[in-house]
């Protein structure tokens, strides 16, 4: 049992991750768990660049379209039914392949999180009148707090931040002090973090194009057609790059040449925040180029090969 494999492949998003999960689960017999907070969804197809089932060469994929667009759905559950996944797949004898780019989800997978206090409802809205009132005022406030945790948050990541200062004002200690102290990490596994990091220029190239295509493939008649099952265009899928603009372009308040430029500049940033995310975690070994590359899919099945031929010692 204390013998079991895990392989993670990560990098930020157009990188190829889903590409060379499924190649490495059809080579070593494996199945793929997603790690990507939007493909739980159901209906959000093509902004997701979510692997179409007849795309998925037989290889057995998990935790993928499991909720309707307007479920709420935090790490903590995510890591929960991830544990629970990894072990059935192990318990049958396959090798999981964790694929995806939300960096939380994964550390929530593999180093558990602290077990935090409920929410506060009415701490929340008290919370997010201050902000309101005064944009920026929840950073600034956290920096007084937890100087720590606000150098980690973007000043604009209003549900990260509520959090962070949610647990600050309830327990009266930083965020970073209980991280530290109360995380459950993955037990019984050895896990090989693979890391993808193609050159910035050809990812942000690559991200321009997939953008555009998406918009060119009918990413607003999937719009239209998630709102038209009756889901507000406030469900939070929807605050997602690509989608919103979406949205704004089925609500007059943008042209389409507008809502492409706009989710393109977004999904750059994007990109880079998750590489600033996934070079500060920790074991993670990292292969230059995408996941399609020949060279790079080469290089990662020895390295595969090596770990699951190797023992613990």
């Amino acid at each position: 049992m204390g013998d079991r494999k895990v392989i993670a492949v990560l990098g930020p998003t157009g990188s190829g991750k889903s590409e060379l999960a499924l190649g490495v689960a059809g080579r070593f017999g494996g199945e793929v768990v997603n790690c990507d907070s939007l493909q739980v969804y159901r209906y959000f197809d093509l902004g997701t660049a979510k692997l179409p089932p007849e795309a998925r060469r037989g290889v057995p994929h998990h935790l993928i379209d499991i909720l309707d667009p307007d479920q709420v759905f935090t790490a903590g559950e995510y890591a929960r039914l991830g544990r629970r996944v990894l072990e059935e797949i192990s318990a049958r004898g396959r090798l999981p392949v964790v694929a995806g780019g939300t960096g939380f989800y994964l550390r929530a997978l593999f180093d558990g999180l602290f077990p935090g206090p409920q929410r506060d409802q009415a701490l929340r809205e008290r919370l997010a009148a201050r902000e309101r009132r005064k944009s920026g005022s929840l950073h600034r406030l956290l920096r007084r707090f937890d100087p720590q945790s606000s150098r980690r948050i973007h000043p604009r990541d209003l549900p990260k931040l509520t959090r962070a200062l949610e647990v600050c004002l309830l327990t009266r200690r930083p965020v970073t002090e209980l991280f530290q102290q109360g995380r459950a990490a993955l037990g019984g596994f050895r896990i090989l973090k693979i890391g993808l990091s193609p050159a910035r220029e050809q990812l942000y190239e690559k991200l321009d194009r997939r953008t555009r295509q998406m918009f060119e493939a009918g990413l607003i008649e999937e719009v239209r057609g998630i709102l038209s099952r009756g889901f507000a265009a406030t469900v939070k899928p929807f605050e997602s790059h690509g989608y919103r603009q979406a949205v704004q372009v089925l609500n007059g308040e943008l042209k389409l040449d507008e809502a492409i430029f706009y989710a393109q500049r977004n999904t750059r940033r994007y990109a880079k925040r998750q590489m600033t995310w996934f070079r500060q975690e920790a074991g993670i070994e990292w292969f230059s180029g995408f996941g399609s590359d020949p060279q790079v899919q080469q290089a990662v099945e020895q390295r595969v090969h090596e770990f699951l031929a190797s023992s613990h010692i």
